[in-house]
C-alpha cells in the first residue's frame, strides 16, 4: 500500500444521498402494479372457468353421474383407475420402500424356499466373502483340454482341410 494518507476533503465522492421519499415511492408503485396484476389474473382465470363450463360438450348419456370438477379428484375417483397409480404421499411412500429395502439387507430370509435360495445379511455376506473368497469357475486340468482359441484354431483348421477336399473332388 502506498504511504498516503487519505484527505476527505480532496477525495471525490458523491456528497448527497438518495432520498428516503424516492425509495418509498418506488416500492409504493412496486406494491400497487404487484396488485394490479394480482387483479387482471384473478379475472382473466375467472373468465376462462365461466367459459369452459358454459361450453362443455354435454355428457354421454350411458356414462353415469360424475364430478363435473375433475381438477378435485376424491379418493373414490383415484381408486377406479388402473395400476400404476400417482403417488398420493411422495415422501412416506419412498419412506416405506427405504424401509423394505433395510430389512431385507439386514435379515435372514428364504427367496425360494423350495428351491433352497435364501438371503443372508449384507454384513454376514461381506464377511464370508472376506473369509472365503469370490466363487470361481473350476479350472481344467492341464493334460486334460485344450485351451480354448488353441480348439478354435484347430477346428478351423479341420474345417478349412475338410472344404478344401471337398472342393477338388468336384
Amino acid at each position: 500500500m502506498s504511504n498516503e494518507k487519505f484527505n476527505a476533503e480532496n477525495g471525490k465522492f458523491e456528497r448527497r444521498d438518495l432520498s428516503a421519499g424516492g425509495v418509498l415511492g418506488f416500492l409504493g408503485g412496486l406494491g400497487i402494479v404487484g396488485v394490479l396484476i394480482y387483479l387482471i389474473l384473478a379475472g382473466v382465470y375467472g373468465f376462462l372457468n365461466r367459459y369452459q363450463k358454459a361450453h362443455e360438450p354435454p355428457q354421454n348419456p350411458l356414462i353415469g353421474a360424475t364430478n363435473t370438477d375433475t381438477r378435485h379428484p376424491t379418493a373414490q375417483d383415484a381408486a377406479k383407475f388402473p395400476l400404476p397409480r400417482l403417488e398420493t404421499s411422495e415422501r412416506g411412500q419412498l419412506d416405506d420402500q427405504r424401509i423394505r429395502e433395510e430389512e431385507i439387507l439386514n435379515s435372514y430370509g428364504w427367496l425360494d424356499q423350495k428351491a433352497g435360495i435364501a438371503h443372508i445379511p449384507i454384513e454376514r455376506a461381506m464377511a464370508l466373502i472376506v473369509e472365503h473368497g469370490l466363487p470361481t469357475a473350476p479350472q481344467q486340468s492341464a493334460a486334460g483340454a485344450e485351451a480354448p482359441i488353441e480348439a478354435q484354431h484347430h477346428a478351423a483348421h479341420k474345417a478349412t482341410k475338410a472344404a478344401g477336399k471337398t472342393d477338388a473332388k468336384q
